[in-house]
């Protein structure tokens, strides 16, 4: 689909055409979606679907295309999220050296009070709101400057993946750096292919609920043991 035209200084097709581009009004728009997290979980995401309005992209150019089916895809999703996180931590997180205990959010152990506000954050803030920003958002503004061939998905893949690792250092240190790098590897490379998000939302949402219910049960060093003892 081939964008509206420019039209007039100040007109809204203007502003669309600005928000599309890479100039001072594009690069504001770019840094003013990271900083809607430091708002409000998912700030970020709703500032990208404000920015696909304003800017007349479609929704299909940020992932949020229907699936043919919602039931399979909802399956499948959550099948895979959930035996992904097994395996990264099993298998991957293991060779890597990492420690088997999240300490950053051990505090869930036990703890069901606690549960209800975090599965919220899994779901919508990570699920909903990370897929939009590092998926979505990232592959249509890289993609326009780096075209859509196979070398193009691979780097664009690469670097939403090391942003989205970087994105987790703050809060999780290197172990968690290294499994969002991980993730976002995975889920990128879904995402490159397909150009889907509905699946990839579900799988990083059940991704997540299964790390928080490995947590709570205090399952994670008997897992992380499964392999490596």
């Amino acid at each position: 689909m081939s964008d509206p035209p420019a039209g007039p200084p100040g007109s809204a097709n203007d502003l669309a055409a600005r928000l599309r581009g890479f100039g001072p009004v594009g690069l504001l728009a770019i840094v003013v979606v990271l900083a809607g997290n430091l708002v409000v979980l998912p700030g970020s995401a709703l500032l990208v679907l404000a920015w696909a309005h304003l800017s007349r992209t479609p929704w299909r150019s940020i992932g949020f295309v229907r699936p043919r089916s919602w039931t399979r895809t909802v399956l499948a999703g959550v099948v895979f999220g959930a035996l992904f996180k097994l395996a990264m931590k099993a298998l991957v997180m293991p060779l890597l050296g990492a420690p088997p205990v999240n300490a950053r959010y051990h505090y869930l152990a036990h703890d069901t009070a606690a549960l209800p506000a975090v599965l919220v954050a899994v779901v919508v803030g990570a699920g909903f709101g990370e897929e939009t920003v590092f998926r979505g958002f990232f592959f249509e503004r890289l993609g326009r400057l780096l075209g859509d061939g196979p070398l193009a998905r691979a780097a664009i893949v690469l670097v939403t993946a090391t942003l989205f690792g970087a994105a987790h250092w703050a809060d999780q240190g290197l172990p968690g750096t290294e499994q969002a790098l991980g993730t976002g590897l995975v889920f990128g490379g879904i995402y490159a292919v397909r150009r889907e998000l509905p699946f990839v939302m579900i799988a990083h949402a059940a991704f997540d609920v299964m790390a928080v219910a490995l947590i709570h049960w205090d399952l994670e060093t008997r897992v992380a043991h499964w392999l490596f003892h």
